[in-house]
């Protein structure tokens, strides 16, 4: 077997472990909204038409924020739309997924949604067909008490209370020439400080997110980042970064070491936000909303997308994940907690049946799919402190990576709790032996070890029909003497090791 070390110090703090990190995304995309979140008529939806039993799952996954309401849905969305009587809501074209728009589902019904699943609402404007003037107006409408034309009005359809939004996205993926309403670099950065400027004019207390690449993979990579910073620097609090791995090629070595790329990204976005803070002399530093990110089987989207005329919520990207991309999902949260002190906001793509941890049937039932897993329990587990980790491990080849370590990890640390929790993935196709230095810790003592492992059966899935055929497994933690343990971590596999410290 072979062996790998890390050594473990509470004076290596990397930042808090914020709760925004756990975030999820719910977009007018397929099946999310109608037959996911949203399903009147279902046997376990309430009076609002919302899915208990997606609510209680939503819940049980620990998600802290929900962006809604996309997405390249939101750039040709007349907020307006889902606002009012229901059955007054006009019926629209979406051109972004090719649907029709009902509209039931709306603003209202979002943040009745999110009050009940326990989120905070992330809300994104429309940047691609509308500007500054529509931006501020749903702000108004969102967060301002009353006594205005927009905020009446949302009292005089029933929420007499302002809704309070904090976080906003200023538009989605401008950067991509798929997007309805794309624009340069520049266009955009235009566009975003004058609404961000307008929209704390109506609402000081909010954070605005600018929109960054949409994958590290595009032409304008890094310049796009550049020259929107440039403009906006100084009315934003985020840079958003989206990205998406597919397996679809079968490279499970490449896919496993997905995280490297994410690792590669987060470092050069924040290179890039640090040398035009440098540059206009911004003592503040700017920190990435990383609010699409997910494995995505993306080679299947153009056959959902051709195959059919303009319909209502259509099944779209219903991906059906495998061990394999839980043990992936596990390790792209551990990169998002190792940049906890740079990456503020998180959110994976998307809650519900679009490449997603929940699925559904309409009219029946609803499951956790294998990547819902490593979610629920980084978001249970890691709270406090957010350790870095430098392990000692050897490394294997990937066609598109190169050489990498076999290992990967991050520590949090939860010193009012006395709790230490270590995630660590396995990449490797053979059983890796971990050498644990806990000596800087006060009497460390082994908990549980939980394990998500892929290597018996990578392609083994949740279903319908099996919805518990990937779960994590519990076992002992070996005991921890002199400040020391060795555990042994599964080939291909995602692991848990918590341990109890005593001041």
């Amino acid at each position: 077997m072979r062996t790998a070390q890390v050594t473990i110090d509470p004076a290596f703090a990397i930042g808090a472990a914020d709760r925004r990190l756990f975030g999820s995304f719910v977009e007018h995309m397929g099946r999310c909204v109608y037959g996911g979140v949203f399903e009147p008529g279902h046997p376990e939806a309430d009076d609002d038409g919302f899915r208990t039993d997606v609510l209680a799952l939503t819940r049980e996954l620990g998600v802290s924020v929900v962006r809604y309401p996309g997405g390249n849905f939101v750039s040709g969305y007349r907020w307006e739309d889902g606002i009012g009587p229901a059955g007054d809501r006009p019926r629209r074209l979406d051109l972004a997924w090719k649907t029709i728009e009902t509209n039931a589902f709306g603003l209202h019904e979002f943040m009745a949604w999110a009050a009940r699943a326990q989120v905070e609402p992330m809300m994104a404007v429309n940047l691609g067909t509308r500007g500054v003037q529509e931006a501020c107006d749903l702000l108004e409408y969102t967060n301002h008490p009353g006594g205005t034309a927009w905020s009446d009005l949302r009292r005089k359809h029933g929420a007499e209370q302002p809704y309070g939004v904090r976080l906003w996205c200023l538009g989605n993926e401008l950067d991509g020439p798929w997007q309805v309403g794309h624009k340069t670099a520049a266009e955009y950065g235009r566009l975003a400080a004058e609404t961000a400027r307008a929209m704390k004019l109506v609402d000081p207390s909010i954070s605005l997110v600018a929109c960054g690449s949409s994958n590290r993979g595009m032409p304008t990579f890094a310049s796009w980042e550049a020259t929107v910073l440039e403009h906006t620097y100084e009315h934003v609090d985020y840079i958003s970064a989206h990205t998406y791995y597919d397996p679809s090629d079968g490279d499970q070595a490449s896919i496993l070491a997905s995280a490297v790329d994410m690792d590669n990204f987060i470092r050069e976005v924040v290179a890039t936000a640090d040398h035009v803070a440098a540059k206009q002399r911004h003592r503040r530093k700017l920190k990435i909303s990383f609010d699409e990110w997910n494995v995505w089987y993306q080679s299947r989207l153009q056959a959902d997308l051709d195959r059919r005329g303009w319909v209502e919520a259509p099944a779209l990207i219903e991906d059906t994940f495998t061990a394999v991309d839980a043990v992936v999902v596990g390790d792209l949260l551990i990169t998002l907690l190792r940049h906890a002190d740079r990456v503020g906001v998180a959110c994976q793509a998307q809650l519900a049946n679009v490449i997603a941890p929940i699925r559904t049937r309409t009219g029946g039932p609803a499951w956790r799919q294998s990547i819902f897993h490593p979610f629920a329990l980084t978001a249970r587990y890691a709270r406090g402190t957010v350790l870095r980790t430098e392990p000692v491990a050897p490394t294997y080849s990937t066609a598109r990576y190169g050489d990498v370590p076999v290992l990967d990890t991050v520590a949090v640390h939860d010193e009012e709790r006395g709790e230490l929790t270590v995630f660590a993935v396995n990449r490797g196709d053979t059983d890796l032996a971990l050498d644990l230095d806990l000596r800087s810790l006060a009497r460390p003592s082994g908990r549980s070890h939980l394990t998500l492992a892929a290597m018996d059966d990578p392609t083994a899935c949740n279903t319908e029909a099996e919805p518990d055929r990937v779960t994590p497994r519990g076992t002992s933690i070996p005991t921890v003497d002199g400040g020391r343990c060795t555990v042994a971590l599964p080939a291909v596999s995602w692991n848990v090791l918590r341990f109890a410290t005593r001041s």
